[in-house]
């Protein structure tokens, strides 16, 4: 039998959303080995009211839920405010991936799945929450066609007034202007973003279909964020601050 991982969790609180018990202990006990905090719910209202009575640090949120399913908790608790999310889901099926994706999940895992990989997941996740110091020294903050993305605070502005990212749409975002003017390609962006050095691509696709939603003026002709075919995207930004 696996080993889960332990002690890394360092108290961050997890709510786990899953109708099946089963499932839902298993989490649990891998993630309150590694160190996490967790709370359980088994639908959707549940959820909701758990989330809004100790917000969560991240939320494991199957998709198939009764009743409401794990698509429109989803969208309501990123109404209520910013919190990471990884969707599991019964079926391989790519549009039930591509959705949880659309509605801002973090990440997914498709059932059956490991329950060590799936800490391990959440721990990648909420690594990318928690605030960094830059090791320069400097700020850190980065700046280009008026957009401002302060990696420390996890905050973007755009033209002054901040957006609302996902953690993984803040993280590319970061990358691009990181590397302004460079193509990637998918497997890139998958493996420096993602920490991935392999998985679906489309995770990639619709994460940059997302923020090109909230950075373009016009997404349909984005500026910014262009696709370089045969390769896969360039970050090319009509002017550059200094930062």
């Amino acid at each position: 039998m696996e080993q889960p991982p332990t002690g890394d969790g360092a108290g961050a609180r997890v709510l786990v959303v899953d109708d099946d018990p089963t499932v839902a202990e298993i989490v649990t006990g891998y993630l309150d080995r590694a160190g996490y905090v967790v709370d359980r719910a088994g639908d959707g209202p549940d959820a909701l009211a758990r989330a809004a009575a100790h917000r969560p640090d991240l939320v494991v949120l199957d998709l198939m839920l009764p009743g409401m399913d794990g698509l429109e908790v989803c969208r309501r608790m990123r109404g209520q405010g910013p919190v990471p999310v990884i969707m599991l889901t019964a079926r391989g099926d790519e549009d039930d991936r591509i959705l949880g994706l659309e509605v801002g999940a973090d990440d997914y895992v498709t059932k059956p799945f490991s329950p060590r990989e799936l800490v391990l997941r959440v721990g990648s996740v909420l690594r990318r929450v928690r605030p960094v110091e830059d090791a320069s020294g400097g700020s850190g903050v980065l700046r280009a066609a008026g957009l401002v993305v302060d990696p420390g605070a996890r905050r973007v502005t755009k033209g002054g007034a901040e957006l609302a990212l996902t953690v993984r749409e803040f993280d590319l975002l970061a990358f691009f202007l990181a590397h302004p003017g460079r193509a990637f390609a998918r497997e890139e962006l998958m493996r420096e973003v993602w920490g991935w050095d392999f998985g679906d691509l489309s995770t990639v696709t619709v994460h940059v279909r997302r923020l090109r939603g909230k950075v373009e003026d016009d997404p349909a002709r984005p500026r910014l964020i262009r696709t370089v075919w045969g390769v896969g995207y360039r970050f090319d930004p009509a002017t550059t601050e200094e930062g």
